[in-house]
């Protein structure tokens, strides 16, 4: 199995319980597929680097887990589809 992280940028004129339930939702993209959660990062709210959709700034979650190859491709199918998420960006990270 391979490590991974998931970087999501939720849009943050969403309500809190709206913003949980994408990050969870999220999780259970991964898990569904396989994968197996072993950091949830909260970094909150953050300025965007450039203007996005009209929107300055969003909420910043990074998700590591351990899965197979495939399972990535899987992941980001269904997270670019999700009407919250901004922004994401999922890469395999280096064995420490």
């Amino acid at each position: 199995m391979n490590q991974y992280e998931l970087a999501l940028v939720v849009n943050a004129k969403v309500e809190d319980d709206v913003k949980t339930a994408t990050v969870e939702a999220a999780k259970d993209l991964i898990t569904r597929f396989g994968g197996v959660i072993t950091n949830v990062e909260d970094w909150g709210k953050k300025r965007l680097a450039y203007e996005i959709q009209k929107m300055k700034e969003g909420y910043y979650f990074f998700i590591q887990f351990d899965a197979d190859a495939s399972v990535p491709s899987e992941i980001e199918q269904r997270v670019r589809i999700m009407d919250n998420v901004i922004r994401f960006l999922c890469t395999r990270r280096d064995a420490e």
